[in-house]
């Protein structure tokens, strides 16, 4: 339970940001714009927990541990990009904008939205990586929160947290971990396997 609640926490409480994300940055939001990205900056980083918690251990010298340190690698590049988004196009433009510097914001924006793009193609080459060695090691019990995950990756391309698809893209991170988690918490197939083995 402790597992479960540590893999849904970041995304369930991205998708609470959402519901009050300012559609738009204006002069009027711009404050607020600021002040949520700057509270949210330790947040985006938690959603590589639903990947990282199911894999947990050290990676073993075969296809399994080559495809654990891409996930790995896949979540680090989550992590620092997706930052430099909220950094960029959250705080940067936000505070720009509530101090009335004109001109700023698009420029912010676009260099956000590509460290946001390659964040997310982080994310989803670790979501890939993971559902390969859960699948590997859990068989096809793994595959509904796989299918959700690889959804939910290709709707944060473009969705960020903003109602109402970034919410339900959120929701739908938080479904896929909740799977993975319970999937990677049973015995595994070559555990099984050697148990039917030796008690049959």
């Amino acid at each position: 339970m402790r597992m479960m609640a540590l893999v849904t926490a970041g995304p369930l409480l991205l998708a609470v940001a959402g519901l009050v994300h300012p559609r738009h940055l204006t002069a009027a939001t711009a404050g607020h714009w600021a002040g949520l990205h700057i509270a949210l900056l330790p947040v985006f980083p938690l959603l590589v927990l639903g990947l990282l918690v199911p894999l947990w251990g050290r990676p073993r010298p075969d296809a399994e541990g080559a495809l654990t340190l891409l996930a790995w690698a896949g979540c680090l590049c989550f992590a620092a990009y997706y930052s430099g988004l909220d950094a960029v196009a959250g705080i940067s433009a936000g505070t720009v904008v509530d101090h009335g510097v004109h001109g700023a914001a698009g420029p912010l924006f676009a260099t956000g939205d590509e460290l946001g793009r390659t964040g997310v193609y982080g994310l989803a080459v670790a979501s890939l990586a993971t559902s390969a060695v859960l699948w590997r090691r859990h068989g096809a019990r793994v595959l509904p929160g796989g299918a959700i995950l690889l959804v939910a990756c290709w709707s944060f391309v473009d969705s960020h947290i903003f109602w109402p698809k970034g919410v339900f893209t959120m929701l739908g991170f938080a479904v896929a971990f909740a799977l993975l988690t319970d999937a990677a918490s049973r015995p595994a197939k070559d555990v099984q396997h050697l148990e039917t083995l030796t008690n049959p």
